[in-house]
């Protein structure tokens, strides 16, 4: 890290709980939110320390005077998209300003006026961030398509195409939901057991899926692909994801054209959006491929991101029961995998999307797909976790599970760390199933 960024990341704020090595919303991370207190509309704000700024408050106060006149009023929108259109220069501006006005060498006159826009996380509401147009999923982890794959395709875990092509599907953006809400069984068709006709109700097999999504800042025009050397610039910022999914109706429906409606009827976001610019102490190199494995295609290799493309951000997963819920008992953790361990990088999802001139829009969300790492533990769903439900998880309280019940709560959680540096918290995304009547 070169001396410009070390001297950043040795700044303090006055805000006493952003100085604390493990709150996890320093003074260099200021991720966005959409909040709202007291009954006000919902806005724009970052969140230092136990508390989150209102970037609205901050505008019409004036202290956010002489940034981009598109700035100022991203500030007062009741999403992020407007703050994305902004680009990279004008988000680079208002995040210096910032961090000047919560510095800790700020006189009184700057804590007093920022201080009046301050709000104690604990009093507020979040709310989804961003209203995306698109939703794209990745299966951009190389340990969990060999495990799926293993389940169905023993002799041949991996297709010919994964280590050439970052695979996706297009996913449904309209059933992106914030984190805390309620997650309905969702009903559909299962293969047919003995007489031939496929069965319709509420699924058995109910899974959740730890993610990384990527939010698209400034777009590209219908035609013009953005060069795998440039995509970082089009990235406003990453959040977690739940992917949920009925792998009961996923496997009578996938073929030939993959998921559908066993993937359609919820994805669960984050409300805290990390800017790239947070996470540069956090970045390394990608994970590297085996001798005999391909190197990845011109348009997807760029030195640097070879280099530094990769995120060390870890991904826990953990459950919640009812029956834990009433005991008082704490969240069991499922897994805990990293985000280096993917077998492509932003960048080259990006760089790949795009590639036949597809365009993407201030907002969209590409999600990594399941983040697994290699070891058993470092599973990102249940059905890894249950070998396809053949094998069953064992809770500390005496319960078991192959695949999510009523009542049941996922709660993910991502943080980087790195020595010397304080954490960095992409906060949790949770959901509680709800009966499908």
């Amino acid at each position: 890290m070169d001396d410009f960024l070390r001297a950043v990341w040795e700044r303090r704020s006055w805000v006493d709980s952003a100085n604390e090595l493990e709150n996890g919303f320093p003074l260099q991370s200021l991720p966005y939110c959409i909040f709202g207190d007291d009954g006000a509309r919902p806005r724009p704000g970052v969140g230092i320390g136990a508390c989150v700024l209102d970037l609205e408050r901050l505008s019409r106060s004036g202290l956010l005077e002489g940034k981009p006149v598109e700035i100022q009023s991203a500030c007062k929108a009741r999403t992020l998209n407007s703050l994305m259109e902004c680009g990279v220069k004008a988000l680079g501006a208002l995040r210096s300003r910032l961090m000047d006005l919560l510095d800790a060498k700020a006189d009184d006159a700057t804590r007093n006026a920022v201080g009046a826009a301050l709000t104690p996380m604990r009093y507020v509401v979040l709310y989804k961030p961003v209203e995306s147009a698109n939703f794209t999923d990745f299966y951009a982890s190389i340990h969990h398509a060999t495990r799926v794959g293993r389940l169905f395709r023993p002799e041949q875990p991996l297709l010919p195409n994964y280590k050439f092509v970052p695979i996706a599907y297009q996913g449904r953006a309209s059933s992106l939901v914030v984190s805390g809400t309620r997650i309905r069984r969702p009903e559909g068709q299962t293969k047919p057991v003995a007489d031939g006709i496929p069965g319709f109700g509420p699924t058995r097999f109910l899974d959740y899926e730890v993610e990384a999504g990527v939010y698209i800042g400034s777009g590209n025009r219908l035609g013009e692909p953005i060069p795998i050397n440039r995509a970082g610039e089009h990235i406003f910022g990453l959040s977690l994801v739940n992917d949920w999914s009925a792998r009961d109706l996923q496997s009578w429906e996938y073929q030939p054209l993959g998921p559908f409606l066993a993937k359609s009827f919820a994805t669960s976001v984050s409300p805290w959006v990390v800017p790239m610019e947070a996470l540069h102490p956090f970045r390394v190199p990608v994970a590297p491929r085996l001798a005999q494995d391909p190197a990845p295609l011109p348009y997807l290799h760029d030195p640097d991101d070879q280099l530094a493309g990769a995120i060390d951000l870890t991904l826990e997963a953990f459950l919640l029961t009812a029956k834990m819920r009433s005991t008082g008992d704490a969240a069991h953790r499922l897994s805990k995998a990293s985000l280096s361990s993917l077998f492509w990088t932003p960048a080259q999802m990006i760089a790949h999307h795009t590639s036949n001139g597809c365009n993407l829009l201030p907002g969209d969300l590409l999600a990594t797909g399941t983040v697994s790492g290699v070891e058993e533990g470092e599973a990102g769903c249940l059905l890894e976790l249950t070998r396809g439900g053949g094998v069953t998880i064992r809770l500390p309280n005496g319960e078991s599970r192959t695949g999510l019940e009523d009542g049941d709560e996922v709660i993910l959680r991502g943080t980087c760390r790195r020595e010397g540096f304080p954490a960095v918290s992409f906060g949790e995304c949770r959901g509680v199933v709800a009966a499908s009547n």
